[in-house]
């Protein structure tokens, strides 16, 4: 998906990836990652965020829940701290110190790690969905002697939500839920948040708020009229510079960057957004059947959109390019397959909309690539540990 931006934005990132395989430095299915290029993006988007008045909160699990990015972020980019897809990758900052601002949106913690999150891991806010959670986040909040900020979500019908993300409570239903959240002690609604609140229209190629924004800013103004302080209107998906004017135009008050990082947002794969493509995928090809090439998987997320490979054959300086072939997604991915052959050994390229941890990856970080110094400051695998 995004292998002309790759080309157009960061060319030396291609030949620098492939010397590190052929010289034994990596391994294939590693997600290789531009460092330098990686801050330049957060920088320009901190610096669109702060001319807006927006806060954001980094999101990591794209590129593997790195500690060493998100120290990044947060300690030298002014970032203002990490929002955690679940329970687990709120645990892995928490113990490592790294600050974590907001969990619950995608998955909401366990039973039995809510007294934890609320005392040790101490999130600014917890997105909810359930008065029972709600419940134990409260009894917790208690036994700790805090307040415990949460946040609510609220859908309507028509609004898009991802399959096996369905949650939320029913905008129509606000006066009650409010009542129920308000009754609780040592809670404090203080925000409202609906997701996918940005989707990508490749007819028109440009970035649009989804009808998710709209019943946000409802939420927002029943729940103000009720007498809630509501301090976060926080609207994720594809946060990015594209999308930093919308927020703030339309009331939001935090984003959530993660794609725009690493330069993967869908807007980008012809290169002409300002945060350019810092992360890609390296693998090499094992074998040929039928007369196609396969190569080492296990980094492959199915909403990818992967289109193809460059293949580093030396055919093409920049790179030949080998046509991917869709496989069952009932199959494991133990191999991509690429139309074509290709000799084995040969070093191959992607980059596409990643999720690395939902992978069994391995992630490389490398410093110096844009001065012809590159050097690899860190080795992780796809939950952030070091190798």
């Amino acid at each position: 998906m995004f292998l002309d931006a790759l080309k157009r934005q960061n060319p030396r990132f291609i030949e620098c990836a492939a010397e590190l395989l052929k010289s034994n430095q990596v391994l294939p299915d590693t997600y290789i990652i531009d460092v330098d290029q990686f801050v330049e993006n957060a920088r320009v988007i901190k610096k669109t965020a702060d001319e807006y008045g927006i806060t954001l909160y980094a999101m990591t699990k794209q590129f593997g829940r790195n500690p060493v990015l998100a120290k990044l972020l947060i300690d030298e980019l002014g970032y203002d701290g990490i929002v955690c897809v679940d329970f687990k990758e709120a645990r892995h900052y928490s113990d490592l110190g790294i600050n974590v601002s907001h969990v619950g949106h995608l998955v909401q913690p366990p039973t039995g790690i809510v007294p934890e999150l609320v005392s040790v891991t101490k999130p600014e806010i917890i997105t909810v969905y359930s008065i029972e959670k709600a419940k134990e986040i409260s009894s917790a909040a208690v036994n700790a002697n805090v307040v415990q900020k949460i946040m609510v979500k609220f859908y309507q019908h028509r609004d898009i939500i991802y399959p096996s993300q369905e949650s939320g409570f029913l905008l129509s239903e606000l006066d009650e839920v409010i009542q129920s959240l308000s009754a609780l002690p040592n809670i404090a609604i203080a925000g409202v948040t609906h997701f996918p609140s940005f989707l990508y229209d490749e007819d028109k190629d440009v970035t649009v708020a989804t009808h998710n924004f709209r019943t946000t800013m409802i939420a927002k103004e029943q729940a103000e009229r009720m007498g809630c302080r509501i301090t976060q209107v926080n609207v994720p998906s594809s946060t990015s510079c594209e999308t930093i004017p919308l927020i703030a135009s339309r009331g939001g008050t935090h984003g959530e960057p993660g794609h725009a990082l690493t330069g993967t947002i869908p807007s980008n794969q012809n290169g002409e957004q300002p945060e350019k493509i810092a992360m890609l995928y390296l693998s090499e090809i094992s074998h040929q059947h039928n007369g196609n090439s396969y190569c080492y998987g296990g980094g492959y997320y199915r909403r990818g959109r992967i289109r193809g490979a460059l293949a580093m054959d030396g055919s093409d300086p920049h790179g030949r390019f080998m046509p991917f072939v869709a496989g069952d997604d009932g199959s494991i991915d133990y191999h991509i397959q690429l139309v074509g052959t290709c000799p084995i050994g040969t070093p191959v390229i992607m980059a596409f909309r990643s999720q690395v941890f939902v992978t069994r990856s391995d992630v490389a970080l490398v410093s110096g690539i844009s001065t012809g110094t590159p050097k690899i400051i860190g080795l992780y695998d796809s939950q952030g540990r070091e190798l």
